[in-house]
């Protein structure tokens, strides 16, 4: 095998570009029942839950991907647990991506991408919760890999039912 001059071979793996073109809120809502209620903050305990689901697409041109990271995130209070606030938030990131091979393309949409634009829906779902009245909740990193390995053995559990049956 013949080298470059650099010692490295004239074939190496192509490098993985990433560049994100545009990031934007597809969708946002926030519910403050609190408010609604007229109860005061002061008298409540809030039990937080997140749920994270993710979606990607091709896009018309080449190389680029769409993709959108959708947050839900409910509050009850621990005592009683009656509703605090929900906040639903789809927020969507253009991707331009070269160098992946085909077979890591779709691992790499919903594992990488979402980790590149997490720490903005980070800061949107802070910045709603403060502006709402509570305190600012700034939610723990998300293992977007394991989120991954979860959806995958869903998928997989979901088939088999079905399989059996034909």
């Amino acid at each position: 095998m013949a080298e470059n001059g650099n010692g490295a071979a004239p074939e190496q793996a192509q490098q993985v570009k990433m560049q994100v073109l545009g990031q934007f809120i597809r969708d946002l809502s926030f519910e403050n029942i609190v408010a609604q209620k007229g109860i005061s903050n002061a008298e409540v305990q809030p039990d937080i839950q997140v749920q994270v689901s993710l979606d990607a697409r091709k896009r018309a041109v080449d190389n680029q991907y769409e993709v959108i990271s959708k947050f839900k995130v409910t509050s009850n209070n621990s005592a009683d647990k009656a509703p605090l606030f929900l906040l639903e938030l789809d927020y969507g990131a253009i991707f331009h991506i070269e160098g992946v091979p085909e077979e890591q393309l779709h691992p790499f949409l919903l594992i990488e991408c979402p980790r590149m634009v997490f720490p903005f829906v980070r800061r949107i779902i802070s910045d709603v919760t403060r502006d709402g009245g509570f305190p600012p909740l700034n939610i723990d990193t998300v293992d977007f890999l394991a989120l991954y390995r979860q959806e995958l053995a869903r998928r997989a559990s979901a088939q088999k039912p079905a399989e059996q049956v034909s």
